[in-house]
């Protein structure tokens, strides 16, 4: 009987204590660089802030989910080639590039808690916002005469067989036009580990993004104005509680 009850006291005692360590905190806030379907191995970098709620959502904790992201979406059918003779790549037929800045709010909430530094900590996020598509002129090299000039590809203008190569990425930027759009996301976060007040995590989710006209991203293709894409964001960051 003594067993018994000191077993249950022991077992009581280890919950709450459980329960008192289960890791709460106030704000998240971390950085991250981005991969999507859209894009090539680097797409973008996010800035992401979560902020504790008052309140709880079927018994489980929430936050305010702030993020800020800039990535660059690519056409499905770009393929850069190397030209043999000269070195330089160039994508035929490409247009314009797109970079599309994302301000996000929206909220997380807590599937399954860690305690502490142990585990894998499991959120989930819904968030919408405002897109910026960037669109920006693709420049190009090309043979006039005797001279090399560096213009904004046009399919009309420039045949393919007079261009020699890519212009400068930072080129063309006082050309960039501006394309105003929505989008939606949700999202699965795992906290993969912590030492101490510090977090890496992987943030694994689906996009949804309209944009108020089709992007010319490549020049006698389908191009859209709405885009959906899966992305992994990998993210680094700190706690306070």
């Amino acid at each position: 009987m003594l067993i018994a009850v000191l077993s249950t006291n022991t077992y009581a005692q280890r919950r709450a204590k459980t329960e008192d360590n289960e890791e709460r905190y106030k704000k998240f806030t971390s950085i991250g660089i981005t991969t999507n379907t859209n894009s090539g191995i680097l797409g973008g970098a996010v800035l992401r802030q979560s902020s504790a709620l008052s309140s709880t959502f079927m018994g489980k904790n929430q936050y305010r989910y702030l993020a800020l992201e800039i990535v660059n979406v690519k056409h499905p059918k770009e393929l850069s080639v190397q030209d043999f003779s000269t070195g330089a790549r160039l994508v035929y037929g490409k247009q314009n590039y797109l970079f599309v800045l994302r301000p996000e709010y929206g909220r997380e909430l807590t599937l399954f808690n860690r305690h502490e530094d142990e585990g894998i900590s499991i959120s989930g996020i819904v968030a919408a916002g405002p897109s910026l598509g960037l669109e920006k002129p693709y420049m190009i090299q090309y043979q006039d005469g005797r001279r090399t000039v560096t213009a904004a590809y046009d399919p009309v203008k420039h045949a393919s067989t007079g261009i020699v190569g890519a212009g400068g990425f930072f080129q063309g930027f006082g050309l960039t036009k501006i394309v105003p759009g929505v989008h939606i996301k949700t999202a699965l976060s795992f906290e993969l580990s912590a030492f101490r007040e510090n977090v890496t995590g992987l943030e694994i989710g689906f996009i949804a993004e309209a944009f108020t006209r089709k992007i010319d991203i490549m020049a006698y293709a389908d191009n859209r104005s709405l885009y959906t894409s899966g992305y992994i964001t990998l993210y680094f960051g700190n706690k306070k509680r």
